[in-house]
């Protein structure tokens, strides 16, 4: 077996929080040049991978015994916010691709083993609807199913899917299975009007076998007990699942809206509408603006706060309550909604220059919407979820 080196052993420091997140801004402008390529090819360009590589950034979660920085969560979502400034379809790869780190440090070390033994830059995609038809064999499953929306998926050498395994106590509950690009097919089926450039293609998985050590129970990641912890013992590890996974789909959007902002700002010095008004001057655009600006520094603030508590708890070894999940849990939704009602206004407000594709509007407003259909977005179910434990109801989610 192949043992993992620690990035100081190969003769190179880790960068810092600071140089990681100046490296991300450093690709705003090509994201932007490169964002019509991924809306027409349905893909983002490998380019963007191979720079997200060389930029160390699919490294931020991944523990260092495996050549990662293993760094706080506020760090990868400032990144992933910074990217959306670029392109949200970028942002978005990016941010559901490199969290996966953090979920494959939670399995066995076998599982880690066979995903980074050999190169510990690989990649893996994800659909955790419960798609799956999982039946107990000796030692594991056979495996069998079709799941959608598999962002960035032709980029990757492993795949994360949902599926329904049984519990100790006879109780069903999600798990996720990993598999290797050999065990399953990509099935272009992608084709939307917003975050385009995601590739989320189907996977179909035709009776393969999976060896229950690469099988992570739902109810181990509410728990945050994994067996992961035997070698990547951090607190980084020890984060409900969640609550980690549910904001890497909520994040980019915030960036986004950022996205919409800076391109306002750059319209503005030079755009007057057809009474002679400069945008400058136009107290719609103006206040549209001040609520966008605003709605992006409270939604970073409730997002840094919210994990800053949790890192807490983890270092403590400790489960945060569940009323404080649920709330957290409806504050990682809630981003995408609050964005596109800033980003409609804001559209608005820019007038007919927001109609003509040669300006990044439509694409952003596209972008925002379809995100914001992610089943993990809803916010109106966690809400609910939230508002019953706050009336003293019994918590009946589990993905906290």
């Amino acid at each position: 077996m192949n043992k993992p080196l620690r990035l100081d052993q190969v003769g190179e420091a880790s960068p810092t929080p600071e140089e990681l997140v100046a490296r991300a801004r450093a690709l705003i402008p090509t994201l932007r040049e490169r964002a019509k390529l991924g809306e027409s090819g349905r893909q983002i360009p490998p380019e963007t991978i191979a720079d997200f590589k060389e930029a160390g950034l699919f490294r931020v979660l991944q523990p260092k015994r495996w050549g990662g920085y293993e760094m706080h969560p506020n760090v990868f979502f400032d990144i992933v916010m910074a990217l959306g400034e670029g392109d949200m379809s970028s942002a978005w790869v990016y941010s559901v691709v490199a969290v996966h780190p953090w979920q494959i440090a939670c399995y066995d070390e076998r599982a880690q083993q066979e995903v980074w033994g050999e190169d510990d830059s690989t990649l893996a995609s994800s659909t955790y609807m419960p798609g799956g038809k999982a039946t107990p064999v000796e030692g594991g499953f056979r495996f069998s199913g079709r799941w959608g929306y598999s962002s960035g998926s032709a980029h990757c050498k492993w795949v994360l899917l949902g599926g329904m395994i049984l519990n100790p106590d006879g109780q069903p509950t999600q798990g996720t299975f990993l598999l290797p690009r050999s065990d399953y097919e990509i099935v272009d089926a992608w084709d939307t009007p917003g975050l385009r450039g995601t590739g989320s293609d189907d996977i179909v998985v035709n009776d393969v076998f999976v060896p229950d050590y690469r099988v992570m129970s739902g109810m181990g990641g509410f728990l945050c007990e994994h067996p992961g912890h035997a070698v990547n013992d951090g607190a980084l590890y020890r984060l409900p699942y969640g609550q980690v996974f549910c904001r890497a789909v909520s994040t980019p959007a915030i960036g986004a809206l950022q996205g919409m902002i800076d391109q306002m700002q750059e319209t503005a010095k030079t755009r007057a509408n057809l009474f002679g008004m400069r945008t400058t001057q136009d107290p719609i655009a103006t206040l549209a603006i001040a609520e966008a600006q605003n709605e992006v520094d409270q939604l970073k603030l409730i997002l840094q706060r919210n994990f800053d508590v949790l890192w807490s708890y983890a270092e403590r070894r400790e489960l945060p309550p569940v009323e404080l999940r649920s709330q957290y849990r409806f504050q990682a939704s809630l981003p995408p909604e609050r964005v596109s009602i800033a980003a409609a206004r804001l559209f608005k407000a820019v007038g007919g220059a927001a109609v003509y594709n040669k300006n990044p509007y439509g694409r952003i407003m596209n972008d925002i919407m379809v995100g914001r259909q992610h089943i993990a977005n809803q916010f109106e179910i966690y809400g609910r979820g939230w508002g019953s434990v706050l009336m003293g109801q019994e918590n009946k989610d589990y993905f906290l």
